[in-house]
């Protein structure tokens, strides 16, 4: 087709177009080319079309990949970030316990050079204590301690000599109030001994003197009254019943008189009593003396005098002899040995003043 056709085609109107149906008719087929060209297009036209949608998808998808790993790369960078910080704060943390370790070490250091001369202050303390109770010993302690030894020094003597145990208990009683009173520990154990020495005392009083005393008293006073044995009676009584006949027949007959001028009986009362006062003498003396077996004897001699001489059948005689008994069922106790707390007391004094001696010759030699 030339140009003129075309322009022909173009500008004719639709009337004209349509008078000239040869040319119409001739233009025909191209029409037909045209439309398959048409399809050609837009088949491209759609391919390009897709390959652009999925080139765009694919770019799309890409930056959609890149934009998940960007985050994925600032997340991790975060973690890093968090990490290092954590990290740097760790760091920081035992670098600070290291610091306070440190700071403990010198503290304990210290602590125990502090206990060190804690401990030698405590030592110099007890150095100046020991100095302070030697000299308070030396002043109040010291008049005490001569109290407390002259004390037991006079209860030994006053036992020893006059057997005296109510005073030498007295005098122990002093020395232990005495002992109470001092203030060095030293001689705390002592008032032990003094103690034991005490209740040895207590056990020997195991009659109370003055009432035996009174009673043996009353006892050499009832002998000037008690009744004899008869002289006859005893040998009629025990007679059998013939011969008591026999015996009163012959007394009928012959007649047994005494020839001096006093009667025997008389003579013989006056010898068992005197005997029997002397017996109790004798356990008066025994018992102030605190001798437990001649007391004993004296008074089992009186007894056996008594029987022998007296009539036990009479009410006074039986009565003399119960409180004999009685002052046999309650003897006095065995003598004890004294001493042995006064020994402790002086080899304590003289341990005690050697000290001052010995630490003054340690001092001269340091």
């Amino acid at each position: 087709m030339s140009q003129d056709d075309s322009f022909l085609d173009r500008g004719a109107p639709a009337g004209a177009r349509s008078d000239t149906s040869p040319r119409a008719a001739r233009a025909t087929p191209p029409a037909k080319r045209g439309s398959g060209t048409l399809a050609v297009a837009l088949l491209i036209s759609l391919l390009a079309l897709g390959g652009a949608g999925y080139v765009g998808w694919r770019q799309w998808r890409q930056e959609q990949g890149n934009a998940a790993g960007n985050a994925a790369l600032s997340g991790l960078k975060q973690r890093v970030d968090t990490l290092e910080s954590a990290f740097g704060a760790s760091d920081s943390e035992r670098n600070l316990l290291r610091q306070r370790l440190g700071d403990a070490d010198q503290v304990n250091r210290s602590l125990r050079e502090e206990l060190l001369s804690q401990s030698e202050r405590t030592r110099n303390l007890e150095d100046a204590v020991t100095k302070l109770s030697e000299k308070t010993l030396s002043g109040h302690d010291a008049m005490l301690l001569d109290e407390t030894e002259s004390l037991l020094r006079m209860a030994k003597e006053r036992y020893d000599l006059f057997h005296d145990a109510q005073g030498a208990l007295a005098a122990y009683a002093l020395a232990d109030q005495a002992l109470a009173a001092v203030n060095d520990g030293a001689f705390s154990g002592l008032r032990q001994s003094v103690g034991a020495e005490r209740e040895a005392l207590s056990k020997t009083q195991t009659v109370n003197v003055d009432t035996a005393l009174t009673t043996l008293s009353n006892l050499r006073a009832a002998t000037m009254e008690l009744p004899l044995k008869p002289l006859d009676s005893a040998a009629t009584d025990t007679a059998p019943g013939g011969w008591s006949r026999i015996m009163g027949a012959l007394d009928q007959v012959v007649k047994v008189q005494r020839t001096n001028g006093a009667p025997l009986s008389v003579a013989d009362a006056r010898f068992a009593r005197e005997l029997a006062s002397i017996d109790l003498a004798q356990a008066q003396a025994a018992l102030l003396a605190s001798d437990r077996d001649a007391y004993i004897a004296a008074l089992k001699r009186a007894d056996a005098g008594i029987v022998a001489q007296f009539d036990t059948h009479a009410a006074p005689v039986q009565q003399a002899r119960t409180q004999l008994a009685s002052l046999l069922a309650q003897p006095p106790g065995a003598a004890v040995q004294l001493g042995a707390a006064l020994g402790e007391l002086r080899n304590l004094r003289a341990v005690h003043a050697l000290k001052p001696a010995a630490s003054s010759s340690a001092g001269a030699k340091s």
